[in-house]
């Protein structure tokens, strides 16, 4: 038994690993030179088009609704409401968490209630869940893009970062999606500082 449990928490590890190293972190257009001197950074959230695994977002919940609630009375129901609030009361309150940390060595504010010149948005454009079970499991992860724009103009793109492959949680995140998802958040705002501040942004 013990060397079961040895060689799965092996695997999974190695599954995490892998999955951390194929992260990449990259500017796709423009630069950063109209965030010298910024100081105010407002954030803004979307999930427009967003595919989830293979599927499309839509069909993805309509099929994991239906299964669920096919096993339980209105439980694919809830599951559904907490994939969407998830974003809001998890995702975002964690990407802001590390993003704010790593960002105010360069003496930044960046949320979504200050009011700024620039706003940076973040699009998730991809998720894959992940899952956990007793024998196996698979970190979630995402892909999104910072999408830097003139406040109140949104068709005035000046840059965008693409964020590619940010891991999430398999060990321990038991049968909670949002658990697995989260991490991925996490890693997406501390490794988009972390770029910026290498790229010396906001000198």
């Amino acid at each position: 038994m013990r060397k079961i449990k040895a060689i799965l928490t092996i695997i999974v590890l190695f599954a995490i690993t892998t999955t951390s190293f194929g992260q990449k972190v990259k500017l796709k257009k423009g630069n950063f030179d109209f965030l010298s001197g910024v100081k105010e950074l407002k954030i803004e959230y979307t999930y427009n088009d967003m595919k989830v695994g293979k599927y499309s977002e839509e069909d993805y919940l309509n099929k994991k609704a239906t299964e669920f609630n096919k096993k339980e009375e209105g439980r694919g129901d809830k599951w559904k409401e907490s994939w969407v609030n998830d974003r809001e009361n998890r995702f975002e309150p964690l990407f802001e968490k590390l993003f704010t940390k790593y960002i105010s060595k360069a003496k930044v504010k960046a949320d979504q209630n200050v009011e700024s010149e620039y706003t940076m948005i973040i699009h998730t454009y991809f998720t894959e869940p992940g899952y956990y079970a007793y024998v196996s499991s698979r970190p979630a992860l995402i892909n999104c893009e910072a999408i830097f724009v003139k406040s109140g103009s949104p068709d005035d793109v000046l840059a965008i970062v693409d964020i590619y492959k940010s891991p999430g949680n398999s060990i321990g995140a038991t049968w909670d999606t949002g658990e697995r998802i989260k991490e991925s958040y996490a890693k997406a705002g501390k490794e988009l500082a972390k770029f910026l501040l290498k790229k010396k942004a906001f000198k």
